[in-house]
């Protein structure tokens, strides 16, 4: 069972996941992480260091984000070193609807 990021990662991007995963399965979009389904070695250290709790076990969430996850993971660059969430994070952190507001398909940097 892999580990799955949501929408509450969306515009927060906080990234102290980053530095914990020891598979480095992080992949980076414009305003969110994701989760390569197949590098994932299922050890949860990532879940209880997201401040968003944005991250789940494949099996606690929708399938919706199980696919996301898959899908991106194959196109956004793998980001193995965290940096600074953006300025504004911590105004996005909770809020509802994040996905239809603000996902984007863009890349991020990775790194």
């Amino acid at each position: 069972m892999a580990y799955v990021v949501t929408d509450a990662c969306i515009r927060c991007k906080y990234m102290d996941c980053v530095s914990v995963c020891p598979a480095d399965c992080f992949y980076e979009g414009d305003n969110m992480l994701v989760i390569h389904p197949d590098e994932c070695i299922d050890c949860g250290v990532c879940e209880a260091e997201c401040p968003a709790e944005a991250i789940l076990p494949a099996d606690d969430a929708d399938q919706k984000w199980q696919d996301l996850n898959a899908e991106y993971s194959q196109v956004w660059p793998n980001v193995t070193t965290k940096r600074d969430a953006p300025a504004d994070a911590d105004g996005f952190k909770g809020e509802a609807g994040k996905f239809e507001k603000y996902f984007s398909t863009a890349p991020g940097t990775g790194g």
